[in-house]
């Protein structure tokens, strides 16, 4: 259950991020609020994953999906530009978190 909280806690991160995006320096309330919201979700769950999995694993993962998912929705929702460069970069994080997985004995 803690690697299915961690999983929510990371993409509620890049919910947060998206919806900083459109707060406009928190000059929209709508999406200041959603930021918000999707910032204390983030928070709350990867508190319960660190109830048994380590802090240095939980954070790398959680900063890990948060990292891609936040590169992948700027590429695809607000069109930033991407290379064959950034998506190496980006495996190469994928491949940092699934290795700390795998490593971690949990």
């Amino acid at each position: 259950m803690d690697w299915f909280f961690l999983l929510i806690a990371g993409f509620a991160e890049v919910g947060s991020v998206i919806s900083l995006k459109h707060a406009d320096g928190f000059k929209k309330w709508l999406p200041s609020v959603a930021c918000l919201f999707f910032g204390s979700v983030s928070f709350y769950f990867l508190s319960l994953s660190l109830t048994s999995l380590p802090v240095g694993t939980a954070y790398a993962i959680w900063t890990g999906i948060g990292s891609v998912g936040s590169v992948l929705a700027g590429i695809m929702f607000f069109h930033e530009p991407r290379s064959l460069r950034s998506i190496l970069l980006i495996m190469c994080i994928l491949t940092g978190a699934v290795g700390i997985k795998l490593t971690s004995g949990h």
